[in-house]
């Protein structure tokens, strides 16, 4: 008789946390993605939250031989070796001397591209926003021998301002970085 007795409250608070749980779950679900926001010079742009691993302050890479300029070179992040990608040399997104300035605000995005660690270097990291499909425009269409917008999944106005939004696992994945190789399934 004492085991009956047991059973009937967790059955009762068992029937409560699931009448509960959907209506939690609507109120808290999210109405749209999360995007990390960053700067490349004056243009601010974003990524999928997602494919962010941590955000680091920059420190110089070992450099590599022979490296695209937009090619850092790499760090050791916890016994892993990581390419890190200067952003604002790849994106010409530069200062008025045709630098990409180095201060306190520079910063890595450590990100986890198709199961692989690479380092994005960024002028400043803004927010993490989210956008709902109807605040994204989508890209302008270009010719490719302009500008390569493959990479540009939309442009979304918030607060007034123009956010790039950008597909950045193509972007690292491409053959036309570098990393397709280091970047393959083995």
């Amino acid at each position: 008789m004492d085991t009956p007795q047991a059973t009937a409250p967790q059955t009762q608070t068992s029937s409560m946390a699931l009448r509960h749980t959907p209506s939690r779950q609507a109120r808290h679900a999210p109405v749209g993605r999360e995007y990390l926001t960053f700067r490349l010079g004056g243009e601010e742009y974003g990524i999928d939250i997602l494919k962010v691993q941590e955000i680091r302050s920059y420190e110089p890479p070992t450099k590599i031989a022979n490296a695209p300029s937009y090619l850092k070179g790499v760090v050791n992040l916890r016994g892993v070796i990581v390419p890190i990608v200067d952003l604002r040399i790849k994106f010409n997104c530069l200062n008025d001397h045709g630098e990409a300035e180095i201060n306190s605000f520079t910063v890595v995005i450590v990100l986890n591209v198709r199961g692989r660690v690479v380092g994005a270097v960024v002028d400043s990291v803004s927010d993490v926003i989210q956008l709902t499909e109807q605040m994204i425009q989508p890209a302008p269409e270009m010719s490719n021998s302009i500008v390569d917008t493959t990479y540009i999944t939309g442009i979304a106005n918030v607060s007034e301002r123009l956010l790039i939004l950008m597909d950045i696992e193509s972007l690292m994945g491409s053959a036309e970085m570098g990393l397709i190789n280091s970047l393959s399934p083995t």
